[in-house]
């Protein structure tokens, strides 16, 4: 998510202007004076800075010939300069110390979207003519498998071919790299990305689904959380006993790892999620609390090539309400059309899904003994999805149990499930490895 600073005394004028950048995209920070506001600067090192020339503990100009004595990101982050002054020799100023633009107030709020809008594909065909593999909003949507396992990794021979690495999914698409959870999937991704883009500085978001600890227990080895030029942004919504950045800091702890996370060179910025729909860049979001112990989303991802929907844990409501045996849910029609309900939410935000991750980790016989651990039987996936009209499942979230044989025989089961339903959907069991290019060609296209 871009970040951009505002450094401004008067709380109404940032008060307005966080609102419309926020609805732009914008992960907006603030401060009310220049000192605050070039710690805030170090801290986060944003891509743009709109702040106010005349304010107090540090005015605008001493803030633009800091930040233009800084080395890295911060030399490159982009000033705009506001002001109430109309005097020609305090532009030349602002722009002689490092600004890049200058806007008398009240600022027309459509000439500064458009300044940063023009700050953003500038970088955008700088990274690109320096380094062709960059991602670019011209390149299709592509997303590629890193972690494919539940519950904990399972090297070995009898899973060469699917995986043994837990949950972690990388999604290329207008300009974004967006990376869904943190299994141990995100190692191998993170020495991918190191060697591609070199020097390069990284800007990445990684999408939290829930914080057990087969979504999250690779995070201490991603590589370029250990590069300063990176910027890490961690998105989720807040557990149910500790925050998102208390949670992934406690397994870095002594004595279970070597390393705090304080001591990671890159700049991580956490954001515990309120709302259900929010913008990555120009990658709309949207995420629905699942049926999952604690606090889990799925999210859908929506593209100018399709949407991709990440369901990684869930149980249907149906089939754990109509097969409890714990005797908490003693059945009933209003307990059945509960479920049903609840069932139906998942439908409609998966409904007509390009592409869907979803949840399968057991067979019809194994279900009926793992009622209300969270995970779905994969037939219940594959039904709920034709339902769904979805064009494309991966069975995912793969039984540790479960070697290379066995998903591949539900792979099979699920296609023919498929078509006793009457769908034309396409399954396939997904695998580490496997990159997909959106729009993904349907069944008989290829």
């Amino acid at each position: 998510m871009k970040r951009i600073l505002l450094i401004d005394d008067d709380v109404v004028f940032r008060f307005g202007l966080a609102k419309l950048l926020a609805g732009e995209g914008w992960h907006v920070f603030e401060a009310e004076d220049g000192e605050k506001g070039l710690k805030l600067a170090m801290q986060y090192r944003p891509e743009a800075i709109v702040c106010d020339l005349h304010m107090p503990r540090c005015n605008g100009f001493q803030v633009c010939r800091s930040l233009r004595a800084q080395d890295g990101t911060l030399g490159k982050t982009k000033i705009v300069i506001t002001t109430s002054s109309l005097y020609p020799s305090d532009r030349e100023t602002a722009l002689e110390c490092g600004a890049d633009s200058y806007l008398i107030k009240p600022i027309n709020q459509l000439e500064l979207l458009a300044i940063l809008n023009q700050f953003n594909e500038a970088e955008a065909a700088r990274n690109n003519a320096s380094n062709p593999g960059a991602v670019t909003r011209s390149q299709k949507t592509k997303f590629k498998f890193w972690g494919v396992r539940g519950s904990l990794p399972t090297p070995g021979p009898s899973t060469v071919h699917y995986g043994g690495n837990t949950s972690c999914v990388e999604v290329r698409t207008e300009g974004q790299v967006i990376i869904l959870d943190a299994g141990t999937g995100i190692r191998e991704l993170g020495l991918q990305l190191a060697g591609e883009f070199k020097n390069q500085p990284l800007s990445l978001t990684i999408l939290i689904s829930h914080t057990h600890w087969d979504h999250i227990q690779g995070f201490p080895f991603f590589a370029p959380a250990y590069n300063p030029r990176n910027s890490l942004h961690v998105l989720a919504y807040e557990g149910a006993r500790k925050g998102l950045e208390a949670t992934l800091s406690s397994q870095m702890e002594s004595p279970y790892f070597p390393i705090s996370m304080q001591q990671m060179p890159s700049n991580i910025s956490f954001l515990e999620l309120k709302d259900l729909s929010f913008k990555i860049g120009n990658v709309r979001v949207e995420a629905i609390f699942v049926n999952h112990p604690g606090v889990c989303v799925g999210y859908r991802l929506f593209t100018q090539e399709g949407s991709i929907a990440y369901v990684p844990d869930n149980e249907l409501f149906q089939r754990l309400k109509a097969q409890d045996t714990t005797g908490s849910n003693p059945g009933g029609e209003h307990v059945q059309d509960f479920a049903l309900r609840q069932d139906q939410k998942l439908t409609q935000f998966i409904k007509g899904a390009d592409v869907l991750i979803m949840d399968s980790q057991y067979d019809e016989d194994e279900y009926p003994k793992h009622i209300g651990w969270g995970h779905s039987c994969a037939d219940d996936s594959v039904a709920l999805a034709v339902g769904a009209e979805v064009k494309n499942l991966f069975l995912f979230h793969h039984d540790p149990m479960h070697d290379d044989a066995k998903i591949s025989q539900m792979a099979s089961r699920a296609q023919e499930l498929v078509a006793r339903l009457g769908g034309k959907m396409k399954v396939e069991a997904a695998r580490e490895g496997m990159e997909i290019e959106l729009p993904v060609p349907g069944p008989g296209n290829g």
